[in-house]
Formats: structure tokens, sequence, C-alpha cells
């Protein structure tokens, strides 16, 4: 497969590395390194898919001039639209012109994330509580001095669509009623620390993220009827561990089950891969989570930005 970096910022050189010799040339209107500054400069023979890696704002355009010349797209997430209705219209072009539209979520490639996936699934645990997950990192004097990060809610759609997306993955359907507890903007002028919880949901959720975690962390623990489970910490900043306990009745040190791994982050390669799996087994597009996280965070941003400290 044949593809062009669609934007050579950070995560476009990551996803070069990846892509190998898959890489047959880079768009970028800046870059020293870009072969040419703009999609539609690219010859269709010359590619047969897109790593689109811009900011939000071109998004759409980029995958529906794409889509539409039936080229497949991996574009980095969030997939942020104006409307709802913009990325149905991404998926019709997808579905007419039989190509891919995949939003890159790589944490689902995470080991630890596909072991709580697979106790989840298995009833282990029977009936879950509650979860509650915090992701940190310390790049608030970074978004900073970037014109294009340091807006609108900040942290919130960045950080915040990583934890929905797994909430999803993990436990499926978990509804849209989501509520801000609070948004800080302790450096940045956009919000740099946002906490929300959804506890009408089974299980209740709770999820934390800042750009104020000097060390880059990772936690989450998940309580339910058998026993709790736990993961600290993601692979790219290791030791990365993985925690079951198994309840003891009526009550007790429970016997505990852990893994821990210290290895290079293999999410980049494996979502890679995928990708070109949903290709070769011509997988039709479907953006049903990305309507719904454009629901949920739309209005989540919206609240967050105008945010005065009212619940």
């Amino acid at each position: 497969m044949r593809v062009v970096v669609v934007g050579y910022g950070v995560q476009g050189k990551k996803r070069q590395r990846v892509a190998g010799a898959d890489v047959v040339g880079i768009v970028d209107p800046v870059a020293r390194e870009a072969d040419w500054r703009e999609i539609a400069g690219v010859p269709l023979d010359r590619y047969d898919a897109a790593l689109v890696c811009t900011p939000d704002e071109p998004k759409i355009e980029i995958l529906g001039y794409l889509l539409n010349n039936g080229k497949h797209a991996l574009v980095e997430k969030p997939l942020h639209a104006a409307s709802e209705a913009d990325l149905e219209t991404l998926e019709r072009s997808a579905r007419a012109t039989g190509t891919v539209c995949y939003t890159a979520y790589n944490h689902r490639f995470e080991p630890h994330y596909v072991r709580m996936r697979d106790l989840v699934t298995s009833g282990a645990l029977g009936n879950i509580y509650r979860c509650r997950m915090f992701y940190g990192n310390g790049t608030a004097r970074l978004v900073r001095v970037s014109a294009w990060r340091d807006q609108g809610a900040g942290v919130l759609p960045d950080l915040g669509s990583h934890l929905l997306d797994t909430a999803r993955f993990w436990f499926g359907d978990i509804g849209e009623d989501f509520r801000l507890v609070s948004v800080s903007r302790f450096e940045n002028r956009a919000p740099d620390h946002v906490v929300f919880a959804a506890l009408s949901c089974q299980p209740q959720l709770e999820f934390e993220m800042t750009l104020l975690s000097f060390r880059n962390h990772f936690t989450c623990d998940v309580l339910a009827e058998n026993g709790t489970a736990h993961i600290e910490s993601l692979c790219k900043w290791g030791p990365t561990t993985f925690i079951h306990r198994t309840r003891v009745l009526p009550s007790g040190r429970p016997p505990e089950h852990a893994v821990t791994l210290v290895q290079e982050d293999p999410t980049w390669e494996l979502e890679y891969a995928h990708f070109k799996r949903l290709i070769a087994d011509r997988v039709p597009t479907d953006l049903a989570n990305d309507r719904w996280l454009h629901r949920v965070l739309g209005r989540l941003s919206a609240d967050a930005v105008k945010w005065d400290g009212a619940a």
C-alpha cells in the first residue's frame, strides 16, 4: 500500500516512521521536508491512502477530498467536525467509494487496555459498579506557546476523547449523560485540568485529565461485585502494571494477579496493521463512535469554555 502523510508535525513524523517503506510522500503547507503543499496537488495515481495528522479544522475538507477520490484515510483523533451531518456525509462517501475512513485511537491497542476489555467481557468481575481514569501529561507550557492548541476547551477534547473512547472499548454503550465536575485554567488560556463524570450510567464513570502532571501518567480503577481491576501507567511511560484482585467474602485480603510489562510502545504499529487489515478485508466505514464522541465532547466542550464554577 502506498501512503502519503498529510501534516508533518509530531504525529505525522510518528506515522511516517511506523508506515516506513509504504510512505511515498509528505504533504504539509510549511515543512521543508514536504513533497507537496496541499493534498489536491498530489497526483491521484501516486498513492492509495493517506495518514491525516493535521490540526482539527481542515480535517473534514481533506477527508472529503480523499474519500470522494477513492483514497483510504487514517485520521488522528478526535475527528473534529462542525456538525454531526458532516460525519454522516463522510460515512456515505466512504461507503459509496468502498474506502476506509478510520479514526486513530491507538490506546485501544495498549496491552493492558486489551487485558481490561477481555476481563470485563469475560464476566469474571460480575456487576461493575464504577470506573475512574486519570490521564496526565506535562505539556502545559508547550500547549501555551501553540496558538492552535491553547484554545477552545483545551485538554478536554485532546485527552478526554481518549478516555471516552476507552470506556466505550471496555463497556460498550455508556450513554451520553456526562457532566463537568471541575474546569481549571492554571497556566493556560484554555482549560488545562478537567474532571467530568457520568453517574447515571452503569458502571458509573469519572474521568480526570490534566496538562500539569509533569511525569506523564495514567491510572485506572474498576470496582466490581467480584473484585477490582487496576492499570498503572502505559507502555510508552513504563513499566506498566495490570492488577486483578478477587474479592474475599465477607471481607479479607484478596488474592491478586499482577502483570508488569517493560517494553516499547506497540500501539502505533498494531494500529497501522489494523488499518491495513480493514482495507484488505473491505470493512465498511462506520463512524458511529465518532458521531457519539462529537455529541458528548461538543456539549462538554461548550460547557467548559463558559465554565464559571457552577456544577
